[in-house]
């Protein structure tokens, strides 16, 4: 997926030291109707964008713990 200029943030959850961190463009899921996400470890790398209802449910899920380990 390529995108144009954009305003990347980084997940709340991501510590000041770096780590597994996740970065989304709200502008352009706004904009597209899909979330595009990234690795902030590796800015020009790929980029997976979903569908912004999918994404919604995962992110529901995920703060539901509605995964098992």
């Amino acid at each position: 997926m390529i995108i144009g200029p954009t305003q990347w943030v980084k997940s709340s959850y991501s510590s000041p030291e770096g780590g597994n961190c996740l970065e989304w463009a709200p502008s352009s899921a706004r904009a597209t109707g899909n979330v595009p996400v990234r690795d902030s470890k590796t800015p020009e790398g790929p980029v997976l964008a979903f569908p912004a209802a999918s994404f919604a449910t995962f992110i529901a899920a995920v703060k539901g713990a509605g995964f098992s380990r």
